[in-house]
């Protein structure tokens, strides 16, 4: 029997015949029915559907209405399994991955996989043939096997979970075919990493969370921000004191997207401009958020515990549709409702505070903000500054790179990594192949991946409800009280 046709391992604590792959089924929305079904609708069927049985409607909840729907869902159900802080992964000598999704993100990641040692790609899948064939050309020329190819139909990525020969599902598809697949993945004995954001709606990331519980299988948000050389070198200087103790943090996702969103070949479908026309909060806080809420170890002795959002008038893509587009272009048939500018304060369980923004849709040139400060100082990117006591005491910033003896190992041992974003995204592969073969913990969980996740739902309903702070869920049921390791790492021994 070759291991194509082997079935997966019974994932542990999912009894037969549950019907959960059932479930996973009818759950998963078709791409093209998502689409376009749902592009006018900015209502509870999309973000806020799970917040509670839908008693705060997107139309214009109140504040009271917003602050209960929310309560619902942030109190913690129970648990169906046992917790995944600081479970370890099961030590191989290879990694073999399923890749689904293969269009510019997965067409470029797939070299840093094989770029990896120990890794090889097994299958890949995507609804358009070509690409699928591109990326297998791209795995035989590696000097690995072919891969299996799937790209029968929107369904087919089911098949590639149900293989016995893989370890790692990467998915890499449009956000609202996230959570599916990552349900997918983990109901058939998958490990599964997910590209940003995780899920769109808060009782998914319930789901994620209580699968990954269920089945023993890590479900991670694979947040490359968080590898970039200067968040981790401030991550390291945090937790060595050098900005004494932490009061608040920014991150931000500020990238004018608006010629990218309007090119037909880039986002297919257009899928990502259409979110623009349902949800009015922060679509993708997950890149500034994670570094900072590893700064403050979040989820790891502190936690967030509430988000306040406001947001812009949504003009800029209809300026730009107005100035590009031509007549009869099917975006003339959308209306914005996505803030140009959405901004979230984020408290922590410690007094802390975070600064999440968000804009694709104005003049402006790339940042993360990626900042820091505490009672001796504080750290500023984009561009990169610092000034920390007794050092400096002249109130003019200081030179980043004086610091660099606190750059993380993987930046000293990989000085130039190959692949895009300055390296990050070969340090995020490199890291969790890493920890697979040997059998680490990983550097992020499910917890994570949900906290990072929770401002795209919350964010909309908050700015509906005027500002008003809304609960973020304790996906880790009171695990977050406890120290524990995370991305600042030790080198392990081979």
């Amino acid at each position: 029997m070759n291991d194509h046709a082997r079935p997966a391992p019974e994932p542990q604590g999912i009894p037969p015949h549950s019907g959960a792959a059932d479930e996973a089924k009818r759950q998963d929305p078709s791409r093209r029915s998502v689409l376009w079904t749902t592009a006018g609708v900015a209502g509870a069927g999309i973000g806020l559907g799970a917040l509670g049985g839908g008693t705060a409607s997107a139309a214009g909840a109140t504040a009271p209405e917003a602050v209960a729907a929310a309560e619902a869902v942030a109190a913690a159900p129970a648990r169906q399994g046992r917790t995944m802080a600081d479970v370890p992964f099961e030590r191989r000598s290879k990694v073999r991955v399923g890749i689904i999704g293969l269009g510019n993100r997965g067409d470029s990641m797939i070299d840093l996989f094989l770029a990896v040692p120990g890794v090889q790609v097994k299958a890949v899948c995507d609804t358009v043939r070509d690409k699928a064939e591109k990326a297998a050309k791209k795995v035989t020329a590696a000097g690995q096997p072919a891969p299996a190819i799937y790209a029968k139909d929107e369904h087919d990525y089911e098949n590639l979970c149900k293989r016995g020969d893989i370890d790692f599902v990467y998915v890499v598809t449009p956000w609202e075919l996230h959570f599916p697949m990552a349900k997918a993945a983990m109901l058939n004995g998958k490990h599964v990493g997910v590209e940003c954001p995780i899920a769109m709606r808060l009782e998914e990331l319930w789901q994620l969370v209580d699968l990954s519980e269920r089945t023993r299988r890590h479900c991670m948000q694979l947040e490359n921000c968080c590898y970039g050389k200067n968040e981790m070198r401030v991550l390291r200087m945090a937790h060595a004191g050098l900005f004494g103790d932490l009061l608040h943090g920014a991150g931000a996702y500020n990238h004018d997207l608006r010629e990218l969103m309007f090119d037909p070949d880039y986002y297919e479908g257009p899928w990502r401009r259409l979110w623009h026309t349902r949800l009015r909060g922060d679509l993708y806080p997950n890149h500034g958020f994670g570094p900072v809420a590893n700064y403050m170890d979040v989820n790891r002795g502190d936690r967030a515990v509430s988000i306040t959002s406001i947001g812009t008038p949504a003009l800029g893509l209809a300026a730009y549709r107005k100035e590009h587009m031509p007549p009869g272009d099917p975006s003339w048939k959308e209306s914005y409702i996505g803030a140009d500018r959405t901004i979230s304060l984020v408290q922590t369980a410690k007094g802390r505070v975070i600064r999440l923004e968000h804009d694709v849709s104005s003049p402006h040139p790339y940042s993360r903000i990626n900042s820091l400060g505490g009672t001796r100082g504080v750290f500023e990117d984009y561009p990169e500054r610092v000034y920390l006591e007794p050092t400096n005491t002249n109130h003019e910033w200081d030179d980043f790179k004086k610091y660099a003896e606190w750059d993380h190992w993987l930046w000293k041992e990989h000085a130039n990594p190959p692949g895009g974003h300055g390296g990050m995204d070969y340090m995020m592969v490199f890291r969790l192949m890493q920890c697979m073969r040997l059998g680490l913990v990983p550097d992020f969980d499910v917890y994570d991946a949900a906290t990072w996740t929770a401002p795209v739902p919350l964010s909309h309903l908050s700015i509906k409800a005027k500002g008003a702070p809304l609960p973020i869920p304790d996906f880790t049921r009171g695990e977050w009280k406890k120290a524990r390791s995370g991305m600042d790492s030790e080198k392990p021994a081979e």
